[in-house]
């Protein structure tokens, strides 16, 4: 006999499968000092490159706005993946060479911190 959770987990895990929609989030703590700098540069080299990759769809910035006494400003930069196969091509193609451009572009200015979200449903 299917327990109440069978029937409601069933149709969730259908759903997360059918769904391969994956964003690439990066959140960048910059120094104040880089930050237009920073900015225009995502926006005219880095943004075109990780395109050019082939792997991503889309890209979106965010300012992160919540009230915060770190000493910069943060962004949450999310690139958008069809599916996982295109992001872990990504990671073993092309990931290690784009960091490298930022380090040496930026080196200790800007801190990283990486992770990966998966679509479940999107509202209109």
């Amino acid at each position: 006999m299917e327990s109440s959770f069978q029937r409601l987990w069933y149709p969730i895990q259908d759903l997360i499968k059918s769904t391969e929609m994956l964003i690439y989030n990066v959140t960048a703590h910059v120094e104040p000092s880089v930050e237009k700098i920073w900015l225009e540069w995502m926006e005219q080299h880095h943004i075109p490159e990780m395109h050019a990759t082939q792997k991503f769809t889309n890209t979106k910035i965010f300012k992160i706005i919540t009230d915060q006494d770190t000493g910069g400003i943060s962004y949450a930069v999310q690139y958008y993946c069809e599916n996982k196969a295109k992001l872990e091509a990504y990671f073993s193609k092309n990931a290690d060479q784009l960091r490298q451009s930022v380090h040496a572009k930026f080196g200790n200015q800007i801190l990283f911190f990486r992770t990966e979200l998966q679509l479940i449903h999107e509202y209109p």
